[in-house]
């Protein structure tokens, strides 16, 4: 979407009234993130800037926001837009009437099936799109040596997009034993970016070890899942990304941290959240008013939603109401219920018109699951002659625990328990590489018959596949090659619940109030297998990602994280 910087003598003259604004929001209240204060002021607006505040102006356009209180537009620090299960536009039209008005994400989902062009896709994306959308470059495609991917990327592969206006830096980096032991890769991208902003990920690092990996040039983290472990990160210089998905759900607690002190350093992200939950609960907008509710200041709270997050990220033109600054503003019904009734972005009122005023492009990376057709016979396991490996399911965690359990036996293979919540799970190598497939268990799920499968799978998206069926499971995988992948509920020989998710098996064609629907349909149908998870599809993706501790699974067999080793 094409934007007008506003003329710096036009502003000069609107700020000092000589002339009428372009926009005036009248009556208000702004929050100031620096005093704290309350201040009822008209906001008047030159193009895409804010020219003043704490005055009376007169505009070509006002907009009465009287009784509603105006906050800096949220700043998403972290998010892979893919798992919103909708294309950028989609997720444009979705979140940003709630607030969002910047949003920085990592590609690394779709760069993990289609390469250099997912990350392509998404910085044209970007430039069309009602909220400013930012890109960092994904640093781990593949996220390990341990699984197959759709493809690889270098860092003679990211250098060519790295002057591209809408990237920042350099993407998380998983692979933390890789920086830790000198991976030469690693090391070649870590060079690459230094001197620009490198996103971090490092889960339950700490001591010396953490040391090491700051003094790569990492700068944040959105990886802290305990208030210790988040103090330990910022009294030795990394910003921490608190972070409410639709799986990691560490608000509740880091909410000790969110204080006036810390809140320079602090920052939001929702990393992977759906659109059912988004359309339940909120984006954002379900943060502050969580936050608050749970006792942090209000100050601290909307600082860490838009001024520190700015900062962190070197994007100092916006995260203030004040003259001069990018005319990215909330008008929301009270500090503690967060509810959005206006939002500007860059000056530009993100209503309907906006977003039917935009130029999309068309989707790309169809036709991606290419896996053979499989049978029940493909997801036999010989029975060991000692207890088998187990992942064990945290709620609301995507770390894992290391279990053992001796599983039944049939006709000289292990096979599902569902008395005691052991369920089989599969991943199928799905790009047409190798045609890998890796069995093993896992503990936590519920299911009691059936089976789940899905080709969002991070980070490599092949295919996940959990069943107390083999023959379910067999029926769910080969329904997602004929749909280009989503999500598929099976049970007793029929396909219950899908959802196509065609682009790259990880997004939508269409709108996201379809997905909304057709999620609540798979949710439900999930839970007629007995699932007792809220969010079994996410849940089931981050059990193939080899650098979340403790035990994952890829295509190439069970992960012991800690070890960074394949089980043998």
């Amino acid at each position: 979407m094409e934007r007008f910087a506003a003329d710096i003598a036009a502003a000069i003259e609107q700020g000092r009234g000589a002339t009428p604004a372009d926009l005036v929001l009248k009556g208000g209240r702004v929050f100031d993130l620096v005093t704290g204060a309350l201040t009822q002021t008209d906001v008047a607006i030159c193009a895409d800037r804010i020219v003043g505040t704490h005055g009376t102006y007169h505009g070509r356009q006002e907009i009465d926001v009287a009784g509603l209180v105006l906050v800096p537009g949220f700043i998403d620090t972290h998010l892979h837009i893919e798992s919103s299960l909708v294309t950028p536009f989609e997720f444009d039209r979705c979140v940003t009437p709630r607030g969002v008005t910047t949003a920085i994400c990592d590609p690394h989902e779709i760069a993990n099936v289609a390469g250099i062009g997912g990350l392509r896709y998404f910085l044209q994306a970007a430039e069309r799109t009602v909220m400013d959308l930012r890109v960092q470059l994904s640093s781990c495609v593949p996220a390990t040596e341990m699984e197959t991917s759709g493809a690889r990327l270098s860092a003679a592969d990211l250098l060519p997009l790295a002057r591209h206006p809408k990237v920042i830096g350099l993407a998380e980096f998983m692979n933390y034993p890789g920086v830790l032991h000198g991976d030469p890769e690693c090391l070649a991208k870590l060079r690459a970016f230094q001197g620009r902003h490198i996103d971090g990920h490092a889960p339950l690092l700490r001591g010396m070890e953490l040391n090491g990996y700051l003094a790569a040039g990492i700068r944040t983290d959105h990886e802290a899942t305990s208030a210790a472990e988040a103090l330990e990160k910022l009294s030795k210089g990394m910003a921490i990304l608190v972070r409410e998905g639709s799986v990691s759900k560490d608000l509740h607690a880091l909410a000790s941290i969110i204080t006036e002190r810390h809140s320079p350093f602090l920052a939001f992200c929702t990393d992977d959240r759906n659109p059912l939950d988004i359309a339940e609960h909120g984006h954002l907008d379900h943060m502050i008013r969580t936050a608050i509710a749970l006792g942090a200041e209000p100050l601290a709270v909307y600082r860490a939603a838009s001024h520190s997050a700015a900062r962190i990220f070197g994007l100092s033109d916006r995260g203030l109401i004040a003259p001069g600054w990018r005319a990215d503003i909330v008008a929301i019904d009270a500090l503690e219920t967060c509810r959005a009734r206006l939002v500007l972005c860059g000056g530009v009122v993100a209503d309907d018109a906006a977003f039917a005023r935009r130029e999309t492009i068309p989707p790309i990376a169809r036709g991606t699951v290419r896996a053979p057709r499989v049978s029940a016979a493909d997801f036999r396991r010989p029975a060991p002659n000692a207890p088998s490996p187990v992942i064990g399911i945290i709620p609301g965690r995507i770390i894992t625990e290391r279990l053992e359990a001796t599983l039944p036996v049939e006709h000289g293979a292990s096979v599902a328990d569902p008395a005691a919540d052991l369920a089989k799970i599969a991943i199928v190598e799905r790009h047409g590489v190798n045609g890998n497939r890796a069995v093993g268990f896992v503990k936590g799920f519920g299911l009691q018959h059936g089976a789940i499968a899905s080709t969002v799978c991070h980070d490599h998206h092949n295919i996940a596949v959990l069943g107390a069926s083999e023959d379910d499971m067999a029926l769910a995988c080969n329904r997602l090659g004929e749909i280009e992948g989503g999500f598929v509920v099976a049970a007793g020989g029929q396909v219950l619940a899908e959802v196509a998710l065609p682009i790259a098996g990880l997004m939508s064609l269409k709108s996201f109030e379809d997905v909304q629907k057709e999620l609540f349909a798979l949710r439900a149908a999930a839970r007629s297998l007995g699932v007792t998870l809220d969010e079994p599809f996410l849940q089931l993706a981050f059990l193939a990602l080899p650098v979340i501790p403790h035990l994952k699974i890829t295509d190439r067999g069970m992960v012991d994280v800690d070890r960074f080793a394949l089980l043998t």
